[in-house]
């Protein structure tokens, strides 16, 4: 584990975007709240808050924090839902990989709530969005992947 406690605590945020590709016969359920399971997002949303508290419990040699704030949104598209998590804290490490456990547990959460009508579900696209805050600076995605197509910001 890395040594921070010489660092002095800093207002720090981290973005985390991914996305549930599915059929648009399962996005219009989920917009519907026809999903037999319940409320879709609401779950989702919750289980995202829980998993940036508990990053530290889940990824080795991850500083546990004290997390501040916790923000949970979807977007619903044709054949898709963006997950966009933001999370922010005031410590002496960043919120990076609570955004993205937030993010992925929000994700695989739509997932568990739709397998039962969309069993061909993906999940993909779970990436650091922007950051800021500590030692290293500002970071932001600059809208190309790493395969090189472009994503909107």
């Amino acid at each position: 584990m890395v040594d921070v406690t010489p660092k002095e605590p800093t207002h720090r945020r981290a973005l985390a975007r991914g996305r549930v590709h599915m059929s648009s016969e399962t996005t219009s359920l989920v917009a519907k709240g026809a999903i037999s399971k319940g409320d879709v997002l609401s779950v989702a949303r919750v289980a995202g808050i829980q998993a940036a508290k508990r990053a530290s419990d889940l990824i080795p040699l991850c500083h546990p924090l004290l997390v501040g704030a916790v923000l949970v949104n979807f977007q619903i598209e044709d054949a898709s839902i963006e997950v966009e998590v933001s999370v922010e804290t005031v410590d002496r490490t960043g919120v990076e990989m609570e955004a993205l456990t937030a993010c992925s547990v929000a994700c695989l959460t739509i997932y568990d709530m739709c397998k039962a009508v969309d069993k061909a579900m993906v999940i993909g696209d779970v990436a650091l969005w922007e950051k800021t805050g500590g030692r290293s600076g500002s970071y932001r995605r600059d809208g190309v992947g790493s395969n090189g197509t472009e994503f909107e910001l």
